[in-house]
């Protein structure tokens, strides 16, 4: 029994951590293939949505990795290869895409959500009338005294 948890427990976590790299897109130079990982681990699958252009196995987010490795041996720094992602895909192609006018609603509509939400709820809790409750006879007899 121990044995087929630890087994589930290595397949669980295995796939946990596969990234979908291919060992022909990986660069030979340690260190660039370092910064691409790290570039690629902040951009959006934009076939995906919430998996990163690591994670994903899509056609799409292969092509963005072959991308950034390609700027990166180009001789682009981090910041470079980012912008020219972003300047043919859009904000929409960063895991965080900053706070602009065109990105403005994915900031602050889940905030607007919950206080919708808190509202609604105050509301109803307001609209409930208080229960009554039923004073024994000593309860009573304590509240004549006063």
């Amino acid at each position: 029994m121990i044995r087929v948890l630890l087994a589930a427990f290595f397949i669980l976590f295995g796939a946990a951590t596969a990234q979908a790299v291919l060992p022909d897109e990986m660069l030979p130079n340690a260190q660039q293939e370092l910064r691409a990982r790290g570039i690629s681990a902040n951009l959006r699958c934009l076939v995906c949505q919430n998996q990163s252009i690591d994670d994903s196995n899509a056609s799409l987010a292969k092509d963005l990795r072959l991308i950034v490795r390609e700027r990166i041996v180009a001789g682009d720094d981090d910041k470079q290869v980012v912008d020219f992602i972003v300047s043919r895909y859009g904000n929409y192609v960063l895991l965080k895409p900053p706070f602009q006018m065109d990105t403005a609603l994915l900031w602050i509509l889940p905030f607007a959500l919950l206080l919708i939400a808190l509202a609604v709820a105050f509301a109803y809790l307001r609209q409930q009338p208080e229960p009554e409750t039923e004073l024994g006879d000593a309860q009573n007899d304590i509240l004549k005294s006063e």
